[in-house]
């Protein structure tokens, strides 16, 4: 009995495979941006620009939204194998973003709203002094978005399964993204679209008197970072509360594989539970049933399957 006990303990460790290393970029962008808030915020006072007032101010909410990325990568990594979390803390992550998202739907709204205020009552601009400082915020923003970049982006393997086409599938589809990091990657491209907004405004403003381009780039920026927010709301919100069809390439194979022989699924839930890392409760009605370790071998080559619960009914 102790060896069967010790055989089917484990952890539930279900953290990115990148969790460390995001963590500490994570810390450096926030480093980077935390400086140039600084900067940017200063100047636009100075030079009269709300286009590099907003960035500035941009850049000081982000820094605290980043803050929430950061501080949920230390938590999760720091409680991964704590045994009060049923299925560890890999969704840490998720929670985080869905909290950053709200931010930057805020950070929208703002901008907006002072956009506006600005087309009622616009102010003198000092148009040479706000594009440079403009321009050195876009190269931080631009460097810390590469920074994030590479494990923003989905990552589809090559493996060879004996099963073929049917496994390529499931490989573009069962992948997670980190939405923990995506939130940080959101964050820094949206400083980097009001710094190139406040740019092109700056310019034709300079050119051409047009004051009005200023706050109307402050919209333009609130409108699309707005949109950005939502597409986070809507994923890490369907992490947080299970959703199916982000699992869905895995529901298929699970199916695939178990419903062989006259055996048959009854009931079936996928759920993400980290990045890149899903559960499965499979219950099963077979009319020849084996031990559970016979289903749990038949998915053993879905690496993301990282916890799986079988249950075998007799049945005809």
């Amino acid at each position: 009995m102790a060896a069967s006990l010790s055989r089917l303990s484990h952890e539930h460790v279900f953290l990115g495979a990148d969790h460390q290393r995001n963590e500490r970029k994570v810390w450096l962008v926030i480093a980077l941006t935390a400086v140039m808030m600084v900067v940017e915020i200063s100047a636009g006072t100075v030079y009269g620009s709300m286009a590099l007032v907003a960035d500035g101010w941009h850049m000081s909410t982000h820094a605290g939204a980043m803050l929430i990325t950061a501080l949920a990568y230390s938590y999760a990594r720091r409680h991964a194998r704590d045994a009060r979390f049923t299925f560890g803390t890999g969704k840490l992550g998720d929670l985080a973003g869905f909290a950053s998202a709200i931010v930057l739907a805020l950070i929208a709204l703002l901008i907006g709203w002072e956009s506006l205020l600005r087309f009622v009552s616009p102010v003198p601009i000092q148009f040479k002094q706000a594009i440079a400082v403009a321009a050195v915020g876009l190269v931080v923003n631009l460097a810390s978005a590469w920074l994030l970049k590479d494990d923003h982006a989905h990552h589809h393997h090559g493996h060879d399964h004996e099963h073929g086409e049917k496994h390529g599938r499931h490989h573009q589809l069962g992948h997670a993204q980190d939405n923990n990091l995506r939130a940080a990657y959101l964050h820094v491209l949206a400083d980097a679209l009001t710094s190139i907004l406040a740019i092109a405004a700056l310019l034709v403003g300079g050119s051409y008197g047009w004051l009005w381009a200023d706050p109307l780039m402050g919209i333009v920026g609130a409108l699309v970072i707005a949109r950005w927010s939502l597409g986070l709301v809507r994923d890490a919100g369907g992490v947080l509360l299970d959703r199916v069809p982000a699992t869905e390439g895995i529901e298929l194979e699970v199916r695939e594989e178990i419903e062989v022989e006259g055996d048959r699924i009854a009931d079936l839930h996928v759920w993400q539970v980290g990045p890149g890392h899903y559960a499965a409760i499979v219950s099963l009605v077979s009319t020849r049933p084996k031990e559970p370790d016979h289903y749990k071998a038949r998915l053993a080559h879905v690496h993301e399957l990282a916890h799986l619960t079988v249950e075998v009914n007799s049945g005809k």
